[in-house]
């Protein structure tokens, strides 16, 4: 036999939701008090908020990066006049990840290549603000996923003029 939901019933359904929504919204403040002091408001802001997350079509250069921590970043670039007019990114990582790749890919927009290429790790590290020592290898893998992405736009353009 099926029974309709009485109005009590409706009650505890309601009452158990809200509990849900609190709880929910407890541990979100959690999160959000440790998240602030681990990291800069920059780093919050970009893993909260990434630029330029996707696969670029017809890019010019395609870098990969593998950390040790299983992190990988994808770099791709569009280059003009020996200009990055374009940088994109796309990762598995942690936040932190997240964070590098979206601040390096607005960074270099409109840089000049050899000058894009000269960009440190501690330079990135800057742009945010800090990281915290053991996510700073996410910077380096961000950087070294672009540097891979201008090698091989080097390395198309060599080709296409031998050809």
């Amino acid at each position: 036999m099926v029974r309709e939901k009485t109005v009590s019933d409706k009650r505890a359904s309601a009452s158990e939701e809200d509990e849900l929504d609190i709880l929910a919204e407890n541990i979100t403040r959690i999160l959000e008090e440790g998240y602030a002091q681990t990291y800069s408001p920059e780093v919050i802001a970009e893993f909260r908020n990434p630029a330029n997350v996707g696969l670029l079509e017809d890019a010019d250069g395609k870098g990969v990066a593998d950390g040790l921590c299983n992190d990988t970043i994808e770099m791709y670039i569009k280059v003009r006049n020996r200009r990055i007019v374009a940088c994109t990114f796309m990762t598995d990582g942690c936040g932190a990840t997240i964070a590098c790749a979206s601040r390096l890919t607005r960074f270099v927009k409109g840089m000049a290549v050899d000058e894009a290429m000269m960009v440190t790790p501690n330079d990135l590290i800057s742009l945010l603000n800090g990281l915290p020592e053991e996510h700073r290898h996410c910077a380096a893998l961000a950087v070294l996923a672009l540097r891979n992405a201008i090698r091989d736009h080097q390395s198309r353009r060599k080709k296409e003029a031998k050809a």
